[in-house]
């Protein structure tokens, strides 16, 4: 199955630079129906796009721009946005202007249409596939999985432990890892994803950490009974009761003791402050491209926590 990427992976690999570097390479690319990326510039008044190729300019035409353009199911701002962005693109046609210049016409509607007949419609659940993050909003992150072509992930599935947004844990421009959670027949065939599968069971992140070391966390929940403190992304320990605490709050906190049985860290808050640190680099524990089943439980648990995914060879 051929993997198609994320706009702006394929802008300064050796062959895109050399495919759309000349006359005779994009000649070269649309005979073979090579995709290619280039940066968009300028989206006139019409909603046709500007491509900076190097050398000339290339038009995307507005109906070209995005799957469903032309059909009104998919808004213009699919094409406004990527002003100063990547593109994905197939030439159409090298059309020949007055005074011997050239204006390449090109088409990212068509390469998204490939992306989706030849390898998003081809995924099942538990596939794991490359994504880059696009934009957050509050109940969840978009993420360019091929092509422009958008996916979400909902923000109860980005990890484990609880955050407030997903600026919590993502960046736009981000490249990240997802797993395919289900393909919705009622949004045609549209992916929803996760990413929590990624970053390691209970057990596995517990074993990075020992009863009597003084680590750092981040508050991001305060309780009358305690005080949630995540230590890593898919792990929160409960802090004693501490005045003055709030979450999103950086915090420097001793462990007491670590119970997979009862799948709980117990931690004391040593302080707790405001800082401006961006989130930690991820921690991908999986680093297969396909999981039937992941078990973020501990064996000695009586709880079962586990995602169990139906598109398993």
């Amino acid at each position: 199955m051929s993997v198609y990427l994320p706009e702006g992976l394929l802008l300064d690999t050796p062959e895109n630079i050399r495919l759309t570097g000349s006359p005779a390479g994009l000649a070269q690319a649309m005979a073979q129906g090579t995709i290619l990326e280039g940066r968009a510039v300028l989206c006139d008044h019409g909603h046709d796009l500007l491509v900076d190729l190097g050398w000339c300019r290339g038009l995307i035409p507005r109906t070209e721009g995005a799957l469903g353009i032309a059909e009104g199911s998919t808004r213009d701002i699919a094409i406004i946005s990527r002003v100063n962005k990547p593109v994905s693109f197939v030439v159409q046609e090298l059309r020949e202007l007055p005074q011997g210049r050239l204006l390449p016409v090109l088409s990212r509607r068509l390469a998204q249409e490939r992306c989706r007949e030849e390898y998003l419609s081809r995924l099942v659940p538990g596939d794991v596939i490359p994504g880059r993050v696009t934009h957050l909003e509050p109940f969840g992150c978009f993420v360019d999985i091929g092509c422009g072509l958008p996916s979400l992930i909902p923000i109860d599935q980005i990890s484990v432990s609880r955050i407030s947004h997903p600026r919590d844990r993502f960046r736009t421009g981000e490249d990240i890892r997802a797993v395919v959670r289900c393909l919705d027949p009622e949004a045609g065939g549209r992916i929803c994803l996760t990413h929590k599968e990624l970053l390691g069971s209970w057990e596995e992140n517990a074993a990075r950490f020992s009863p009597g070391e003084t680590v750092a966390g981040i508050i991001r929940s305060v309780e009358e009974y305690g005080v949630f403190v995540e230590l890593a992304p898919n792990l929160a320990g409960l802090a004693e009761p501490c005045a003055g605490v709030s979450p999103g709050q950086q915090a420097s906190v001793y462990i007491k003791s670590i119970l997979p049985g009862k799948m709980k860290i117990k931690l004391i808050i040593v302080d707790a402050f405001d800082a401006p640190w961006s989130p930690a680099p991820l921690r991908y524990f999986f680093q297969g491209t396909h999981m039937d089943r992941w078990q973020y439980s501990t064996p000695q648990s009586p709880r079962m926590v586990e995602t169990v995914f139906d598109g398993g060879a």
